[in-house]
């Protein structure tokens, strides 16, 4: 038995993308199973990860199963070494480390006023003062990364770390509501809109059914960033 991931809705689901890039960019086959968001499909998808509560979810080949995006970033790195999801310089993988766990724990409200949806692009959300605070952290952070260890490559280190997966989704969500952001940053987003595995993975949630209600704003629309890219 391979690994096999629980995820839910590939457009919403902003932590089973974090999950599943893991695997993506690591070249490490796994088995992917969906559920529904807010339905009793993704409880019933749960009840098969047990004890997990939130996707993604990880049952490993031994039949194990563990949860929580961090912990399964981790897992993947320890048991593929070779896969060099992990900066290779130490103080690089720590700083690294901390980018990923920082946004594990933190950045809610823009979590909040702009949940991952990967089906639609707003003119203008009206970020509050809190939004563009957590814009503000993640735009420093990023530029910490790039100007200590980027040189070399277009993501936070240089070449693709775990670091990048967990901010895939804010990529996404600058994208996809019109977020003020520099120059900079701006590129590391046009990077991710770009990326081959991200495009497949919003392409394939696009065909997941009809939009899911809870993440409908009454803002105006624009076309999605990324289709300009062909």
């Amino acid at each position: 038995m391979g690994y096999e991931l629980a995820i839910g809705d590939r457009s919403y689901s902003s932590w089973s993308l974090r999950g599943w890039l893991v695997f993506a960019k690591a070249g490490v086959p796994v088995k992917t199973v969906s559920g529904r968001l807010y339905s009793d499909d993704f409880k019933r998808l749960l009840a098969e990860f047990a004890l997990a509560t939130l996707a993604p979810a990880l049952r490993l080949p031994s039949g194990v199963v563990i949860g929580e995006t961090l912990a399964i970033a981790e897992t993947i790195a320890e048991r593929h070494p070779e896969a060099g999801l992990w900066p290779a310089d130490p103080d690089a993988r720590a700083m690294a480390r901390w980018l990923a766990s920082e946004m594990h724990a933190g950045f809610t409200a823009l979590r909040s006023h702009c949940p991952m949806n990967l089906r639609v692009s707003y003119l203008d959300c009206a970020p509050t003062e809190a939004v563009l605070a957590d814009l503000a952290r993640i735009e420093s952070l990023w530029s910490m990364a790039r100007t200590a260890h980027g040189a070399g490559g277009p993501w936070l280190f240089g070449q693709w770390s775990l670091a990048d997966a967990f901010f895939a989704p804010v990529a996404a969500r600058i994208a996809g509501y019109n977020l003020p952001v520099g120059p900079e940053a701006a590129g590391y987003v046009a990077t991710w809109l770009a990326d081959p595995e991200f495009r497949a993975w919003r392409e394939e949630g696009l065909t997941e059914g009809p939009d899911q209600p809870f993440y409908k704003r009454d803002w105006p629309t624009r076309p999605w960033p990324g289709d300009a890219l062909g």
